[in-house]
């Protein structure tokens, strides 16, 4: 009768768990609850590291297919023929709930093999965003609070769905696709808001991020990443030669298109500023161009910048700093510090200190990079930055520019790596990143003609250079130095998860999910999708098994701009389907 009493008790409390409320409590504390992935990156610090180890190095072989589902929004507009999947599953007790690359939002059971619970079509315009999405049709994920599913639409718009009924309860419009402002990134939840970044540098915009409170939907505080003439940093942005160019601050780039991290105990938010407008064209917009290609320390109240830390001053090769920021509490040099990591596009991978951002290590995770000759070991600056220029050149032979309009350098344009997400194991003090090993060659065009809304606001582009591959790079916090490498055929599209038992989940953009060890990055289990994986893995537990969970459909750029550079992509075909693996 007892044990009757007891496993009743139990059944109840799994049941009602169902209408359970994802508190700021929960999501400070969500590595004590590893079951559930609460957070894009699993945690505030962005480690994507789970502390679930019943699948392990012994036994990852036996990982199969447990279950699929189909997930729609396949279907194209604007520029783009079709939508891929680029989103991050959440988790909580049991529950899933996942994006399409339109923004709808599904809810589903995981003890029932993916059983939708319900569905919110948020009706996105396809055609008007579409035609001025650089860079695909996607949408990374959402975000959980207290009964609120956050999340964002392409068209610009914030949207908070009831947990438990699907219905919505709240539109906010926060981007405007009349000016080529949309909206690709998961939302970041910080106490009682919601942090929004925006994409369109290479329509011209004006980058900002953007905090609502989502009691009523009210604006708390919205922060521009490129600066007007009279605030800091304005005087960053010159004259060019073209006399429209005084006011290349006004279309300057700086998008915030991948969701940031914070720090509680310091109430900072961290956020990484993609590449200058005009891409290709630093001639146009001499200077530094801050704070474009940076890492931004926000208070999480205010908005106000504490610090900033640039990575390639006045860009000429588009290298998007907007990758995602690291918090890690770990030994550097042997001495415990509160540090950020970043990997970013230019190839270097960086260690900041999160309180004050001075530069601690940078070390190229790449094979090849040619456009400078290393940074300095004590501010972290390109060694080719020359700072009485304000048009820098790096290794000239690398840089395109208006009396050398052709240049190749290493990494190309799509960076050494792109958006997908790196992950840090503190077990092992080990930072894994998802490279793309690539040269490219880019043209220069002078941005001779005026901003025009809705336009291409490039100054060049690239042109297809030589195959393009991939690896998993992991590197040694404490040092900075590259311990392992695991090559690959494609470039890493995907992103990473870490786990306690010793593995690192990936993925190759031709469809095949693989783990790998995570002291040495040797291959130990591998499953063929036959479709594209354009999307990071997650682990989580639910009933007291543990599953890892992988959405496949490749969309984004690289079928429609980089397909030639990576000869047999082209035989992947579209689809939307989320994998989910268990022993």
């Amino acid at each position: 009768m007892f044990k009757y009493i007891i496993t009743t008790f139990v059944a109840l409390v799994f049941s009602f768990s169902s209408f359970a409320n994802t508190s700021w409590d929960d999501i400070l504390n969500a590595k004590k609850a590893p079951q559930n992935w609460l957070t894009h990156h699993g945690s505030l610090d962005g480690h994507r590291f789970s502390g679930l180890d019943d699948i392990n190095k012994k036994n990852v072989k036996k990982l199969k297919v447990l279950w699929t589902a189909p997930i729609g929004g396949v279907e194209g507009g604007g520029i783009w023929d079709h939508a891929g999947l680029e989103g991050t599953p959440l988790v909580e007790d049991g529950f899933m709930y996942v994006t399409d690359g339109w923004g709808s939002v599904y809810k589903m059971d995981a003890t029932k093999n993916g059983a939708l619970v319900w569905k919110m079509n948020p009706d996105t315009d396809h055609d008007f965003p579409g035609a001025v999405t650089c860079c695909g049709i996607n949408n990374r994920g959402v975000a959980l609070i207290d009964n609120k599913v956050v999340s964002h639409t392409l068209d610009g718009r914030l949207i908070v769905t009831n947990k438990e009924t699907g219905e919505i309860e709240q539109e906010v419009q926060l981007a405007d696709a009349s000016i080529a402002e949309v909206i690709t990134a998961a939302p970041l939840v910080v106490k009682n808001s919601a942090i929004t970044g925006v994409a369109g540098a290479e329509y011209g915009i004006r980058g900002w991020l953007h905090s609502t409170n989502l009691a009523d939907g009210s604006k708390n505080w919205r922060t521009y990443t490129i600066p007007a003439p009279d605030e800091p940093g304005g005087d960053t942005w010159k004259q060019g030669p073209e006399s429209h160019s005084k006011d290349a601050w006004m279309h300057g780039g700086g998008s915030t298109w991948v969701v940031g991290s914070y720090d509680p105990d310091l109430n900072v938010i961290y956020w990484g500023v993609g590449n200058p407008g005009p891409d290709w064209d630093n001639e146009y917009r001499p200077g530094d161009n801050l704070y474009s290609n940076s890492v931004l320390a926000l208070d999480a109240d205010t908005g106000k910048i504490k610090w900033y830390f640039q990575y390639t001053p006045n860009d000429p090769y588009d290298f998007d700093g907007v990758n995602e920021q690291t918090l890690v509490d770990a030994k550097i040099f042997g001495k415990k510090t509160k540090a950020v990591l970043h990997a970013d596009r230019n190839g270097f991978a960086y260690a900041l200190d999160r309180e004050s951002g001075k530069f601690l290590w940078g070390t190229p995770f790449v094979k090849k990079l040619d456009w400078t000759a290393g940074l300095d070991k004590y501010t972290g600056r390109p060694l080719d930055y020359d700072p009485n220029s304000d048009v820098q050149r790096y290794v000239v032979s690398s840089s395109a520019f208006r009396a050398q309009p052709e240049a190749t350098s290493c990494p190309g344009n799509m960076g050494g790596k792109n958006w997908p997400p790196t992950a840090y194991d503190p077990d092992r003090n080990m930072y894994y990143i998802p490279v793309i090993e690539s040269c490219a060659m880019h043209v220069n065009v002078p941005q001779e003609k005026e901003w025009v809304a809705r336009e291409f606001w490039l100054g060049g582009g690239p042109k297809m250079g030589p195959q393009i591959t991939g690896s998993v790079t992991a590197m040694d916090v404490n040092s900075g130095k590259v311990v392992a490498k695991y090559d690959m055929d494609y470039p890493q599209l995907g992103g990473l998860v870490a786990t306690k038992g010793g593995l690192v989940f990936s993925s190759h953009p031709d469809g095949t999910v693989v783990a790998l060890d995570s002291d040495n990055l040797k291959e130990l289990w591998s499953f063929e999708t036959n479709a594209g994986v354009n999307a990071p893995p997650i682990t989580f537990s639910a009933g007291g098994k543990q599953y890892v969970a992988i959405l496949a459909g490749l969309g984004g750029a690289w079928p429609k701009w980089f397909i030639g550079s990576t000869p047999g992509m082209e035989k992947v075909q579209p689809g939307q389907t989320l994998y989910v693996f268990g022993l």
